[in-house]
Parts: structure tokens; C-alpha cells; sequence
């Protein structure tokens, strides 16, 4: 697959319990979901066959039971979602969005040093490169 499908808000839901721990069966992730969701069994099934359908869980058989994991990384997926989120908000453009955040959200001083790091990593690794 080359990009990780699209996924919806509930979906993510599903995904990230899988993602901690898998395979699972859909009653254990029912059970996993039930502190947050009050989704009926039928509604989590629908979902874990739709994703199957994506391409985002792969199944197998054990005894009487499906087993439920995740056929594309975690890393993947927030990278898709990261770029989609840029280009329909920001037009494309990081540095909006940076700006935005960095104007508008609450960084604390540690937020702030850790952010100035990353930039600063990410020109050395650029200035290699070139």
C-alpha cells in the first residue's frame, strides 16, 4: 500500500487500541473502548470491517474468532493525517502553521526549548545533505 487510508475520528479510536496491543478479538476491543465509547458491539464490528476493507487491519482465524491487527503503522498514518491536516488548513504551508501555534497555542518554556532543538537538528541534517 503506498499511502495509509484515510481514516475517520472513530476509526482512530479503534485504531490506537490496536496499536498498543494486538491481535485482538472485536470483544476485547469492545472492552478496551467501553470507558470512553458507548458504541454497541454491532457498531465496533461494522467499523473493524470497514477498515479491513481500507486495508488498515488484516484478520486472522483463531478457532471460533477473528483476530483484529494492523496492517499499516501508526507512524504512517499520523504522517498522512499531519500532511492533510497542513494542506486543507494551511494551505501546504508548515510555517503557518507553526506560526499559528506558536502565537495562538500555550507553549510552556520546555515546549518552547524542545522545539528550538528539533529546528536546530533539522538544519544540521539539511545542512549535510546539501
Amino acid at each position: 500500500m503506498d499511502q495509509p487510508p484515510k481514516l475517520s475520528e472513530s476509526e482512530w479510536k479503534i485504531m490506537r487500541v490496536l496499536w498498543r496491543k494486538s491481535p485482538l478479538a472485536a470483544y476485547d476491543i469492545c472492552q478496551e473502548l467501553e470507558a470512553t465509547e458507548t458504541w454497541h458491539p454491532n457498531t465496533v464490528k461494522t467499523m473493524l470491517t470497514r477498515l479491513c476493507r481500507k486495508g488498515a487491519l488484516k484478520t486472522e482465524k483463531y478457532k471460533n474468532l477473528f483476530l483484529y491487527s494492523p496492517a499499516v503503522a501508526k507512524a504512517d498514518c499520523v504522517a498522512e493525517e499531519s500532511s492533510s491536516f497542513v494542506d486543507r488548513v494551511f494551505g501546504g504551508a508548515v510555517k503557518s502553521m507553526l506560526v499559528h501555534f506558536a502565537e495562538e497555542e500555550k507553549l510552556t518554556d520546555a515546549d518552547i526549548d524542545e522545539l528550538k532543538e528539533l529546528l536546530k537538528e533539522r538544519s544540521r541534517k539539511r545542512g549535510s545533505t546539501n
